[in-house]
């Protein structure tokens, strides 16, 4: 009898064991699971400084090709292709930075916050930033 015991629990051990074994290979295999990131959430994380910063130079692009920004632009005698080239060479902060300033002046203009005066005078500081960060960094 005492052999039976021994035999009866070495064997409830075992299936123990393994059940324990395989409980634990299942916890880990969705712990892993779960921190996965696939390939198509890297493409996007990847492609969205791109697309902000494309977003943020057309914003600029945008007031500084409207009716106010080419008459700000013909006042200053300033070409509008050049500072359109002058805009890509500006770091992402830069950018941004210009088409919150860019944003929030359409936005008062439309409101009826701002003349259209006011608007040109922010074209022109827009636009002798653009200048300004350009020139610096060719010395």
């Amino acid at each position: 009898m005492s052999l039976r015991i021994r035999l009866s629990t070495a064997v409830l051990g075992l299936a123990l064991s393994m059940g324990f074994a395989a409980v634990l290979a299942k916890a880990q295999k969705q712990e892993t699971q779960q921190h996965v990131v696939t390939s198509d959430e890297l493409s996007k994380q990847a492609a969205q400084p791109a697309e902000a910063r494309e977003a943020n130079e057309n914003a600029i692009r945008h007031l500084l090709s409207s009716d106010a920004g080419q008459k700000a632009l013909q006042s200053a005698n300033v070409d509008y292709q050049r500072v359109d080239k002058a805009i890509g060479q500006l770091s992402d902060e830069e950018v941004a930075k210009l088409a919150d300033r860019s944003r929030q002046a359409e936005s008062d203009f439309a409101a009826g916050a701002i003349s259209a005066k006011t608007l040109a005078y922010i074209i022109l500081a827009v636009v002798v930033i653009v200048v300004i960060v350009v020139i610096a960094r060719a010395v």
